[in-house]
């Protein structure tokens, strides 16, 4: 067994054997991660280490914690540019932990979450590694999912659309207290939803510290990881997620000092830029777009704080994360009507 929260050691073991695994030596297993995404071990025994991911054992969002979906795109993806970890097994049905789990190789690297983590990097280094990241992000959305097998992986038509119906349904399941606002900036993205987009695989949560960087280059990236958000929709709703994630503001929704909110990073207007030159995709609607991330992101800090006034969230800053919905859809409505002030 295992003191580890979600993590059944033995149980483990047997799993990695049943699947054609051989173990050398006794296997260990630490946590990575934990918190609000899914929870995140090391597996290792004298000559092999893999990545073990599962759900959180509460607060539990299901879409938001699909292993079977991280899964599919991840195998998928290994025949093409786009850096993964190579799979190595899946439990469909939670059979080994009481939820699905999905095991890969581990990946050596580098990983930037924090602004601290960017101190030993010099500013042409932190660069790069933005270059980069647009880089794959349009890899990405370049990939034919049909090639790969993903060609039912989702419902492109029409994902804008429910995206906007999607985060307004989450507001008024989450809401901590009224902010008119958050109607007025749903409505007015109903009245701008593009009559057509593109289709393409979309990762969902984007940015620096969903990839492992080269460890001695991080204008290189390993591998994209954390693929659970990951869908058939339009690639622009990945490239303004990108985007908005650079507002300090974010950092009270994530209950740090983010790496990638630091003012070291490009701008969101040019990381846009380096997108649609390295893609040689228009950025058509981009004002709506920029408004349904920041409408997103808003609806998510209202929700941390709504599960930890209900006690399923006790991370940092939980209670204060909704202190940033305002400034999100105060963003949103700027975004809709052209203005950046």
């Amino acid at each position: 067994m295992s003191d580890l929260q979600g993590m059944n050691r033995d149980a483990l073991e047997r799993f990695l054997q049943n699947n054609g695994i051989e173990l050398d030596g006794t296997l260990s297993v630490e946590m990575i991660s934990g918190g609000r995404s899914n929870l995140t071990y090391k597996a290792y025994d004298d000559t092999s280490t893999w990545v073990v991911r599962r759900p959180p054992t509460s607060g539990l969002t299901p879409s938001a914690h699909d292993m079977a979906r991280e899964w599919a795109v991840t195998e998928a993806l290994a025949s093409t540019d786009v850096p993964v970890a190579r799979t190595v097994a899946f439990d469909r049905d939670g059979s080994v932990l009481g939820a699905p789990m999905t095991v890969v190789d581990f990946v050596p690297g580098r990983v930037v979450r924090t602004r601290e983590d960017l101190s030993d990097l010099t500013d042409t280094q932190v660069t790069e590694n933005a270059a980069e990241l647009v880089r794959v992000l349009a890899r990405l959305h370049a990939v034919d999912p049909a090639a790969v097998g993903l060609g039912a992986f989702g419902r492109p038509d029409g994902f804008v659309s429910r995206q906007v119906a999607t985060w307004a349904r989450q507001w008024h399941s989450v809401k901590t207290r009224d902010l008119p606002d958050v109607d007025r900036l749903h409505r007015a993205l109903e009245a701008a939803i593009p009559t057509h987009s593109a289709s393409s695989i979309v990762h969902g949560d984007y940015r620096v510290d969903n990839t492992i960087l080269d460890a001695d280059n991080v204008g290189s990236v390993a591998a994209v990881v954390d693929w659970e958000m990951s869908t058939l929709g339009d690639p622009l709703t990945d490239v303004a997620l990108m985007c908005i994630y650079r507002q300090p503001v974010f950092d009270a929704v994530l209950g740090a000092d983010a790496a990638w909110t630091s003012d070291r990073y490009p701008s969101a207007d040019d990381l846009a830029h380096q997108y649609a030159v390295k893609s040689g995709r228009e950025l058509h609607n981009w004002g709506f777009y920029l408004a349904l991330a920041n409408f997103k992101l808003g609806v998510i800090g209202e929700g941390i704080t709504h599960r930890a006034l209900s006690g399923s969230d006790t991370g940092a800053g939980a209670r204060n994360a909704a202190d940033a919905t305002g400034e999100f859809i105060a963003a949103g409505l700027r975004a809709l009507s052209g203005t950046t002030d």
